[in-house]
């Protein structure tokens, strides 16, 4: 799969700031890309270093910054406070499993509305923010035989 946009839009922000385009942040980048989800620098590390060995932890960290800065990727830190590094795209929430730290990703327009008649109604300009809920995951609930909701 080609990311010919996030690869440009980190070109431009390179070269905007003055630093070197180098091989360790394309495959950093390409594999962050490739992966999805909510990666941690660890998971990202992982992902990189059996292939490419010679790209340490902290090589991956800082582009994993870099790249927020370049406004490619978004840092999240939920409950646990770990940082994780998801692509930048069309606004989203999560759902946070507290027993095994699954992120589930949702969008729903009802909440969004909502959301814009309480911000409205005070007179509240929203320029961004998160939502995050927390509880169990269908599956966490099964194996402790955690009633489901109305239950």
């Amino acid at each position: 799969m080609t990311h010919d946009i996030e690869q440009k839009a980190l070109a431009r922000y390179l070269e905007a700031h003055g630093l070197k385009q180098t091989r360790q942040r394309e495959v950093i980048l390409e594999a962050f890309l490739e992966a999805g989800g909510h990666l941690t620098g660890e998971d990202l590390y992982q992902l990189i270093r059996e292939e490419y060995p010679k790209i340490g932890y902290t090589t991956v960290y800082r582009t994993l910054k870099l790249f927020v800065e370049a406004e490619i990727a978004e840092e999240r830190r939920f409950d646990d406070g770990v940082a994780r590094y998801e692509i930048e795209h069309k606004h989203h929430d999560h759902l946070v499993c507290l027993l095994c730290g699954k992120i589930f990703e949702f969008e729903s327009s009802v909440i969004e509305q909502a959301q814009r008649e309480v911000a409205d109604g005070l007179g509240f300009v929203i320029h961004r923010h998160r939502h995050e809920l927390y509880g169990h995951c269908e599956e966490c609930r099964q194996k402790k035989d955690d009633p489901a909701p109305g239950d």
